[in-house]
């Protein structure tokens, strides 16, 4: 599982010119899911998404994690994070989990975090053709691997 978090100051994703998902401070994490990812890989990217600590604290240090912030978490699949990119000048996709299996794992890991960080967790919509807005606080991106 990889997902490529940025810290965000406000961001959102529409759908057929409808925004179905948004968040003010927080994090927008793009998710991509790989062969073999399942409950453990779940877990383990759920408190490390609530968890990481790259929000400022007094002093201006990476000290604080989203679950002490409270601030927003907007999850948007991202099946092409999981590309070959190793050669030629076109990605292959036989590295991304097959939709319908990722998909499930997406909503696990979405329902997962949901229910370690109640003060918010907004999604996209798994299969559709997203427009995602950020305002990227830093700019501040990571690239998380479980």
């Amino acid at each position: 599982m990889l997902v490529l978090i940025q810290r965000a100051s406000s961001a959102s994703v529409t759908v057929d010119g409808e925004t179905i998902g948004a968040i003010g401070p927080g994090l927008l994490a793009l998710v991509g899911i790989e062969p073999g990812d399942g409950q453990a890989q779940v877990e383990k990217m759920a408190r490390r998404l609530v968890g990481y600590r790259i929000f400022g604290d007094g002093q201006g240090r990476m000290n604080l994690s989203l679950a002490d912030t409270g601030g927003g978490l907007l999850m948007v699949s991202q099946f092409t994070l999981a590309a070959d990119t190793s050669s030629g000048l076109r990605p292959g996709f036989s590295t991304a989990m097959a939709p319908a299996e990722a998909e499930r794992i997406f909503d696990a890991l979405v329902g997962e975090c949901r229910r370690i960080h109640p003060p918010g967790v907004e999604t996209g919509r798994f299969g559709a053709h997203m427009v995602v807005s950020l305002a990227n606080d830093g700019p501040v991106t990571f690239l998380l691997k479980a």
